[in-house]
């Protein structure tokens, strides 16, 4: 046993805080006195446990246990009078984290309020506990106390945003991450003090306590591990953006630095441990073994005979902050007696790749509300239970109860407790608190398939004491709580103007004769107004005047359209579309396509256009019908041409004034031009042979004497000249 006790005279007595830090080898407990805002040591005595009585935080041994803490509880009341509350903390090794993030279908929500958020973040908590309760195979989620959770971020449709309140979207997400700690830990720690006569005044965490005499709110933005190296076990808490993000253990620590000093040396355990203890502040170590020989061993040796177990132990305790933090921290704080194994910081920097500076044992001296005085060994052993006190006081734990429909809840305030807390303890499945939507219809629409949405289900109500309350209301010690669950929505209401909006009857004049037409609605092939309620499945169709094309199927004047259409035909089967249709069509007096939109008051007219001839569809079509050129006959001006494509129709050649008409089916033939000669020229003239001047003749080329079958070309000058046989 070690008692550490203040021998200052204490006539005045100021408000004393027990706590008690109930590890794996040993417990310690301790007064201290708060006065203007400090904290002074009154007392501390230490304890180590007889047999197994704990394992990794957790009470095996509840009447080993509680003996020990009776033990502790009559010495200091032997010196300070008696002890009835006690602080304590439960072990960071038993606390669980988990990151979880939950979405939600707010499509046609009104705006979010702060209950819908609450709502979320609680649903979300719960989503964590259940997952938890998969993984470590637990029976039921609620074996787990909630000790407190934090946003990490809020998003809309997908994008991170500050806050959710007053936003509107189609998917709204929150992402938290929870702490949770095992029932049956408290319930255990709960049973020792209560066979001690001791009553739990408030509880904390182990490394909340410690992180909160270390690291001041301000500072836990930064990411910081925390380490706490006991007997048994090392506790591992990270903190970051402003919060404790995770908490983790690995199963070595200082005893196993003791039996390899046992082994080593053939050492019984206590006298390896004073071995282990004296090595911190001494260059030589006196040992002496099972066999009476004693020897002196130098720190250098002693450090370099157990360097492997240092190693392991700085390994393990780095492995399990990459785990947590998935990334080296900016910086490691050690506590607890085994933070002082030898080299055991530069080892851990040197792993983590942090600068030496960055890995620091931080020890009583480090906690800045603490009054230094003689009674209080230096060193880093008796930072957590100080911090136990210390958090009890600044941020003291209650145990309260509270009726939840009729149902008695047992909650740790290890924050402010909300009425969204204790639908937590208590298990109630957040989601099923809102009534569900209603069922959604589906119809087709115009040949589409839409889903119509039921109405929202409606929040619940909630009673706290008989007055309606919200999610984030905080509770006290024997409040009533009554939840009734929201009411179902109903199925979806819409009518056919509710889909497809108003559609007004139109009046269209087409050639001065005036059209009035209505939209044509139809439900399962029969004709509905628009106040019609749409039914499941309902297959609807509608159709009204958008465009001219609209406007000639509502009068039934389809053929109209057909003489609107382009000229198609097809020649050598291959199909032409023509500039040309067989009616004009104007809107209001200008021309317009029949895809043209069409509004109430409208006019339309459609004249009959003139029909097309083939020669105008070789010219549109880019043919040359023929092979001409211009010669003078006797001073007169003659066009000579020769067919160059020939078009059939039905296999009879057509000529070039012929008419063509829509979807004609011709066939062309191509000809190789011969060049013209001079008796072609007697196809374009009349010669009356009785005003001839005689019974001879010659015919002349640009002047020259020619015969009927001297080729011609462009501009040739032909005569033809009468003579007598008597003259030359």
């Amino acid at each position: 046993m070690i008692r550490i006790q203040d021998r200052r005279d204490r006539v005045c007595v100021k408000e004393r805080i027990f706590a008690l830090d109930i590890g794996t080898r040993s417990v310690v407990g301790i007064i201290i006195e708060e006065s203007l805002n400090s904290y002074h040591v009154i007392d501390i005595i230490t304890k180590e446990h007889e047999e197994r009585s704990m394992v990794d935080g957790q009470i095996h041994d509840i009447l080993s246990v509680s003996t020990i803490i009776q033990s502790i509880k009559e010495e200091l009341e032997a010196t300070h009078g008696p002890l009835h509350k006690v602080c304590v903390a439960a072990a960071g090794r038993a606390l669980k984290t988990k990151r979880t993030q939950i979405r939600t279908n707010i499509q046609g929500y009104p705006f979010m309020n702060q209950d819908d958020i609450s709502h979320m973040e609680l649903s979300a908590v719960q989503q964590a506990q259940y997952e938890l309760a998969r993984e470590e195979e637990a029976s039921n989620s609620i074996h787990y106390y909630c000790v407190g959770y934090s946003v990490l971020h809020y998003y809309l449709d997908e994008d991170e945003i500050g806050s959710l309140a007053d936003q509107q979207g189609n998917q709204a997400s929150v992402e938290i991450i929870a702490t949770f700690l095992p029932k049956v830990v408290v319930e255990s720690l709960l049973s020792a003090l209560q066979r001690a006569n001791l009553e739990m005044e408030a509880l904390t965490l182990e490394p909340i306590a410690a992180i909160n005499v270390l690291i001041p709110e301000s500072m836990r933005r930064l990411n910081v591990a925390l380490v706490d190296i006991g007997a048994g076990t090392s506790d591992i808490a990270i903190t970051e953006q402003g919060t404790v993000t995770a908490y983790g253990m690995v199963p070595v620590a200082g005893d196993e630095i003791t039996e390899e000093i046992s082994d080593k040396y053939l050492l019984d355990f206590p006298l390896a441990e004073q071995a282990k203890r004296e090595l911190i502040s001494q260059e030589y170590v006196t040992i002496t073994d099972i066999l009476g020989m004693e020897t002196e061993v130098s720190y250098e040796d002693m450090v370099s005979s157990i360097e492997s177990v240092i190693k392991r132990l700085s390994e393990s305790i780095r492995e399990e902050i990459i785990s947590l933090n998935s990334k080296a921290p900016k910086a490691v704080m050690l506590v607890g007696g085994g933070s002082l194994t030898p080299e055991l910081p530069k080892l851990l920097s040197k792993q983590l790749g942090l600068p030496e500076n960055r890995v620091a044992i931080r020890g009583v001296d480090a906690i800045p509300k603490l009054k230094k005085s003689e009674n209080i060994p230096e060193g880093p052993t008796f930072v957590t239970p100080i911090g136990i006190a210390i958090a009890s006081k600044q941020n003291p734990v209650q145990y309260i109860t509270v009726q939840v429909n009729d149902r008695t809840v047992r909650m740790f305030d290890l924050k402010t407790l909300t009425v969204g807390d204790c639908l937590l303890a208590a298990g109630i499945e957040m989601n099923s608190l809102y009534g569900r939507p209603g069922i959604a219809y589906i119809v087709h629409l115009n040949g589409k398939d839409i889903t119509l949405p039921g109405e929202h289900g409606s929040k619940p109500t909630l009673r706290l004491n008989g007055v309606s309350c919200s999610l984030q209301d905080p509770i006290q010690h024997s409040d009533e709580l009554l939840i009734e669950r929201g009411i179902d929505g109903q199925s979806p209401t819409f009518t056919i103007r509710d889909l497809i909006g108003d559609l007004p009857s139109v009046q269209i004049s087409w050639n001065d004769i005036p059209y009035i037409i209505s939209p044509d609605i139809k439900v399962n092939t029969n004709h509905v107004p628009l106040e019609y309620v749409v039914q499941d499945h309902d297959s609807i169709e509608y159709h009204y005047v958008k465009t001219i094309r609209d406007f000639f199927y509502a009068i039934n004047q389809t053929n109209i359209l057909s003489m609107l259409r382009p000229f198609r035909i097809c020649i050598n089967n291959i199909e032409h579309d023509l500039p040309y249709s067989l009616q004009k069509l104007r809107k209001n007096g200008i021309a317009f396509p029949p895809e043209s939109s069409i509004e109430d008051g409208d006019h339309i007219t459609t004249t009959p256009v003139s029909p097309i001839t083939v020669e105008e569809v070789m010219k549109d079509l880019n043919l040359d019908p023929h092979y001409e050129i211009k010669v003078t006959f006797n001073r007169e001006t003659i066009n000579l041409h020769k067919p160059l494509v020939t078009l059939r129709r039905n296999g009879e050649p057509l000529l070039l004034n012929d008419l063509i008409f829509p979807d004609d089916k011709l066939t062309s033939e191509e000809t190789v031009a011969q060049p013209f000669i001079f008796q072609d020229i007697f196809r374009y003239v009349d010669i009356n042979l009785h005003n001839t001047k005689g019974h001879n003749f010659k015919i002349l080329r640009n002047g020259e004497e020619a015969t009927f079958f001297d080729s011609l070309t462009y501009g040739d000058e032909l005569e033809l000249h009468w003579y007598s046989s008597n003259s030359d």
